[in-house]
């Protein structure tokens, strides 16, 4: 609920589309659900810059010079968009304090399970420590899937993945899921699903 409004799907699917049509998502990709539902949660005068590791939803959602995304957009490396969006939230404080910029600003990063979990680990574990104002949403879909469906950390135990193949030899992956995402500085911290929006407005 934002400003202690109850959720109204229909007033949120009116607000303006802040991921523009034409991106090569596929159809009802989870993916382009959740980007398109975590940006309408902002509010109408809010702007925005949105971070995004490499990874399926970058690549089908940016191809340089052009994005999907009306608000700004920053396209950064597997391993750092942690790094990324807390040095611009960083720099945007410095500036507002100095009168230099009047707007407020949201800053959000989208990264995959292997952006997340393996690649980008140290520096997301680095803009949680430092307490940055941002939220970072991870797209988990239990493995590596741009780039063939190898296993991640957050690959559940016993799954088949092309690199954790189940058959006559192995189980498939013998590890457990990684679990971190309960660390002390969090200020919010939840699992939200992409088919029910209210998750994304509390």
């Amino acid at each position: 609920q934002q400003n202690n409004k109850p959720y109204n799907l229909k007033e949120v699917l009116n607000k303006p589309e802040r991921l523009a049509p034409g991106h090569r998502m596929c159809a009802g990709c989870g993916g382009t659900v959740t980007v398109r539902t975590v940006l309408r949660a902002l509010e109408e005068g809010d702007k925005a810059v949105i971070g995004n590791a490499t990874g399926c939803l970058e690549v089908s959602s940016f191809m340089y010079p052009y994005t999907a995304y009306e608000d700004s957009y920053i396209h950064n490396a597997f391993e750092n968009a942690g790094a990324t969006l807390s040095g611009v939230e960083t720099a945007y404080n410095v500036l507002k304090k100095k009168g230099k910029i009047k707007d407020n600003y949201k800053f959000i990063t989208f990264g995959g399970d292997g952006g997340t979990y393996d690649i980008g680990f140290q520096s997301l574990s680095g803009a949680m420590e430092r307490g940055h104002d941002m939220v970072y949403v991870c797209y988990d879909n239990g493995a590596y899937m741009n780039t063939g469906i190898q296993r991640s950390s957050a690959t559940p135990m016993y799954a088949d993945t092309t690199t954790t193949p189940v058959g006559s030899v192995s189980v498939g992956k013998q590890q457990n899921r990684k679990d971190f995402f309960h660390h002390k500085k969090f200020k919010f911290n939840t699992s939200a699903k992409a088919s029910n929006g209210r998750d994304w407005h509390s």
